[in-house]
């Protein structure tokens, strides 16, 4: 039986549904990608790489589990909640428009910043664990050893989850009015 609450505005069941989904997806690849950084960290044996260089090679990929949980989890929730809370301090409906910049543009880029992280994990640490010790050369081979490229995909993505995020929250800001 599916029951809805008629206190909130026409858009915002489907948009807390959507937040809250994803942020109950993102927590289980969170839980997922521990796993994983775990397992493969234990293939990159400190005899093939020494502390410091092991520590460089597991760091990127050590982060994604974080990255997941804050920028998957925390901030879904914390922006459905956010969503709520105007409402009940008295403010404005979040127009359709603005819910779409949170839905369809920080949602995706933000999922796309960290497949980006975790790409970037497993390419430095597979490229240590196959014998490439110069960190230096492991990042500049990145996305095909081509620096343009790899400025324009960062670019492209954080800018593009900021820019999504920060249209939400102007229309956030505005529909809590005055005082």
């Amino acid at each position: 039986m599916q029951t809805s609450d008629r206190s909130l505005p026409p858009a915002y069941p489907r948009t807390l549904r959507l937040l809250l989904r994803y942020a109950i997806g993102m927590a289980v690849f969170g839980l997922l990608i521990g796993i994983a950084f775990q397992e493969s960290a234990h293939k990159l044996p400190f005899s093939a790489a020494p502390a410091g260089l092991h520590l460089e090679a597991v760091l990127p990929l050590a982060l994604v589990h974080g990255h997941v949980f804050v920028l998957g989890v925390l901030m879904p929730l914390a922006l459905a909640g956010a969503l709520v809370l105007g409402l009940k301090a008295g403010g404005r409906p979040v127009g359709p428009r603005a819910l779409a910049w949170l839905t369809r543009g920080f949602l995706p880029f933000a999922a796309l910043t960290i497949l980006l992280q975790l790409f970037k994990g497993y390419f430095i640490l597979l490229a240590v664990r196959h014998g490439q010790h110069d960190m230096a050369a492991v990042d500049a081979a990145f996305l095909g050893g081509s620096a343009a490229v790899r400025y324009a995909v960062y670019a492209v993505i954080h800018t593009g989850m900021g820019v999504t995020l920060g249209v939400f929250l102007v229309g956030l800001w505005r529909s809590l009015g005055r005082s």
